[in-house]
């Protein structure tokens, strides 16, 4: 599936990844390949992506390389999953 996370200075990621897993309002959920479309609102935590990840050197520092994957720290944000495609606003 492909992941773009856009925060208000720039956009920290783009391209394909294995699953995203997010702090919903409700819990943190996670989406894979061919997920259901999703909506939801995002609290302080942290989008965790798993995958062969190439992050651009520019916004490398944000992410920490923890558990197999990488993690981006946010304080709220939304995000859409649609069609294998995931966009997360994060702040």
């Amino acid at each position: 599936m492909y992941l773009e996370i856009v925060s208000p200075e720039a956009t920290l990621f783009k391209g394909d990844v294995d699953s995203v897993a997010v702090p919903g309002v409700n819990g943190e959920f996670e989406m894979l390949n061919n997920h259901a479309a999703v909506v939801s609102t995002l609290k302080d935590g942290f989008v965790k992506i798993r995958g062969a990840i190439d992050l651009n050197e520019e916004t490398a520092s944000k992410f920490e390389k923890k558990e197999g994957g990488y993690w981006l720290a946010i304080n709220s944000g939304t995000i859409e999953m649609n069609a294998n495609k995931v966009i997360v606003l994060a702040d």
